[in-house]
């Protein structure tokens, strides 16, 4: 393992008791993840189960005539390959890597082995489900419901929260497939807040100049998610 990347960089990770994680580490690897890489496609069987590092990863729902809809978007607080400790084993929807970074991949049975044990993992992912949940849910209303700019502010401060990192390399074209827009409207978007001295956009990278800023012209979505997360991790806190 690359001691350059620790575990505890991930939230889910970090919030296990000693015990369990010192169970649970000698079978995490750390894996490079690049820009467009697909971890999963749709109804694929998951053999493995990625604890995103600094990555960021969008679960996708990709119709027949190729038009995508980001229906989640995980990074460093969560988890890809919930279905696994579900029972379900398979991949309904596409991941992919959104933010290039890394992850901790874990064998799927060996986390459903520990999930079972009933022990704080289990309470933990399951909490961690809820969340997933709600979020999807939001999502659907925030596509039904708000603007387009509210919604580019609302992901781009999800990224933010995901990787840590002030500079985001993001593609126009890949913008506008998760956001369901046309490429035209996320230029348009971006352009004018970069006019607000909100962000720096150029082709491939976007850079968050006032973060302030964008919470503030952000939906609301944004924050009840944010409340709703940090509600729920606050419920998983063990004793040590």
């Amino acid at each position: 393992m690359n001691i350059s990347y620790s575990p505890s960089n991930n939230r889910l990770l970090a919030a296990l008791p000693e015990r369990e994680y010192q169970r649970i580490s000698p079978h995490l690897e750390f894996v490079n993840l690049r820009l467009g890489q697909v971890l999963y496609e749709a109804n694929t069987l998951i053999d493995s189960v990625y604890f995103p590092h600094q990555s960021m990863i969008s679960i996708v729902s990709k119709l027949k005539d190729n038009v995508t809809t980001e229906i989640g978007l995980i990074g460093c607080e969560g988890m890809i390959g919930l279905p696994v400790i579900l029972g379900g084993k398979y991949s309904i929807n596409q991941a992919v890597v959104q933010v290039a970074d890394g992850a901790f991949k874990v064998n799927a049975d060996i986390l459903k082995q520990e999930f079972q044990r009933g022990e704080a993992l289990q309470k933990l992912l399951l909490l961690y489900t809820e969340i997933r949940l709600q979020q999807i849910s939001q999502i659907a209303v925030c596509r039904s419901q708000h603007s387009i700019e509210k919604r580019f502010c609302r992901w781009l401060l999800l990224v933010h929260d995901g990787v840590g990192n002030d500079k985001l390399f993001l593609t126009q074209k890949f913008m506008a497939e998760m956001l369901g827009v046309r490429r035209a409207s996320v230029t348009e978007t971006a352009q004018k807040l970069q006019k607000s001295n909100l962000i720096r956009y150029k082709r491939g990278e976007i850079t968050i100049l006032n973060r302030q800023g964008l919470e503030k012209r952000v939906c609301e979505c944004y924050h009840l998610m944010c409340q709703e997360f940090n509600r729920l991790m606050n419920l998983s806190r063990f004793k040590q």
